[in-house]
């Protein structure tokens, strides 16, 4: 196979991934968005194995039925809630395959070190945040933060022997330097997402995304691959542009999400006086019968119904709420609710909640003030009026959901304990609010239970 005619293929294949990815913007186009990025990476697989490159098939074909097979298990197997620990552990993988790569071409005597050691160094941060990332996500481990004194110091070393390290190898290409500059990024890739928590994992995990496609622009380089740098960079791009809207919806700056340790703070847990406040309790009939009654309905899920499962049941609740009693039922959702972006629209297409319900916190805010209810079922940070009037708070200028402006605010929660933020919610003693304790899944059950009555 000519290289004209590779280079002409393999930008063919660019094409279809950035087509793919416009798809990707909208849930109406996701499906075709899904099937021309297919498109794109079997064309080229294809080429690449037609080409004179390819010299031996039989480790690469092992390999390529080994990752279907790990991708179909994965797509039967893994639950729609689980697709942040999914999408971390893939970044992972992308960023060890770079890894890996670096080092088979300085085994194989490749002069172009500062290519590989980019690869490397970027590859290394991606595996072993995915791999933080990943734990905290599946609940391995603790998804707060994990502090310790001097961490931020250590981690300033860490850094700078890293770019020694590195400029050192690009320098002399030493084997040795290779070794050591993998083993310090490894470690600082672990270091760096510790101390992050679970309310920021969707940025983290959009910060990681980028971080496998710029190692992969690294390698495209170093194989003089031209589809792997466009690819690459097209990642590299998005997860950097996705990580600066996730940094925006927060009101944070990417700097402080990644230095961690928001949600450690015991003085932002002090929940702002209201220990001595009561928070009102109802249960499912009293929100079955204030529901059907209502004109507009506005349910805000969070990760709650994600970890409950409750998504297919909430559908069912909307649906006898607009069918049978004719109320105007609609979906508001925050940009970080959740554990990745887009978790909760991705929870809500598996129910087949009709896209033109569901409404971004743009779309929807202004229409609290002329809903009957909003149902809050399992969101906590993203509907805490502090974001709005306390300076001290960490959720400070953070946009949130004026769910308190809605007549009643049915808020589904286990306890009254506080967010990932360790910030009270004033809102569960708001005098508009009822609280209905339990299982998200159950409590839902419940409410559908009498609605069918």
């Amino acid at each position: 196979m000519s290289a004209p005619f590779l280079s002409c293929a393999y930008i063919a294949a660019s094409i279809l991934f950035i087509i793919s990815i416009r798809g990707l913007s909208s849930p109406e186009t996701a499906r075709r968005g899904n099937i021309l990025g297919m498109a794109g990476m079997l064309l080229a697989i294809a080429v690449t194995l037609y080409s004179d490159v390819v010299k031996e098939y039989y480790w690469i074909l092992g390999a390529i039925a080994l990752g279907a097979l790990v991708g179909i298990w994965s797509a039967l197997k893994v639950r729609m809630t689980a697709l942040p620990q999914m999408v971390a552990a893939f970044n992972g993988l992308g960023g060890l395959s770079a890894v890996l790569i670096a080092l088979a071409e300085i085994l194989d005597g490749s002069p172009q070190y500062f290519e590989n050691a980019a690869g490397l160094l970027i590859g290394a941060l991606a595996f072993s945040g995915s791999f933080i990332a990943f734990a905290k996500l599946q609940g391995i481990m603790n998804a707060r933060a994990i502090t310790f004194p001097l961490q931020h110091m250590l981690n300033a070393i860490l850094g700078i022997a890293v770019i020694c390290t590195c400029a050192v190898f690009s320098l002399n290409g030493s084997p040795q330097m290779f070794y050591l500059l993998a083993a310090l990024s490894i470690l600082l890739g672990f270091l760096l997402i510790l101390p992050i928590g679970g309310a920021d994992m969707p940025v983290v995990i959009s910060v990681l995304n980028s971080y496998s496609g710029w190692a992969a622009v690294g390698i495209g380089f170093s194989l003089n691959n031209v589809l792997l740098i466009i690819v690459g960079s097209i990642v590299g791009a998005s997860g950097a542009i996705l990580s600066y809207i996730m940094c925006k919806a927060m009101n944070r700056s990417l700097f402080s999400v990644m230095l961690g340790g928001f949600g450690n703070d015991e003085k932002a847990s002090s929940a702002q006086g209201s220990a001595d406040k009561t928070a009102k309790t109802g249960d499912p009939a009293d929100a079955a019968f204030i529901m059907e009654n209502a004109n507009k309905v506005i349910i805000v899920p969070g990760y709650g119904m994600a970890a409950a499962q409750a998504q297919h049941i909430l559908k069912t609740m909307a649906y006898d709420l607009h069918d049978k009693y004719g109320v105007e039922v609609k979906f508001a959702i925050h940009p970080v609710a959740g554990r990745m972006p887009g978790h909760m629209n991705v929870l809500l297409a598996e129910a087949n909640v009709p896209y033109e319900d569901v409404f971004e916190l743009e779309e929807i805010n202004r229409e609290f003030e002329t809903a009957d209810v909003a149902f809050v079922i399992g969101a906590n940070d993203v509907t805490n009026p502090l974001a709005r009037t306390d300076t001290s708070s960490p959720l400070y200028g953070m946009p949130v959901l004026d769910v308190e402006k809605a007549k009643t605010v049915f808020f589904v929660k286990r306890s009254l304990a506080s967010g990932y933020s360790g910030v009270d919610n004033p809102l569960f003693y708001a005098p508009n609010t009822i609280m209905l304790y339990g299982d998200a899944k159950k409590v839902a059950s419940d409410i559908v239970a009498v609605l069918e009555k």
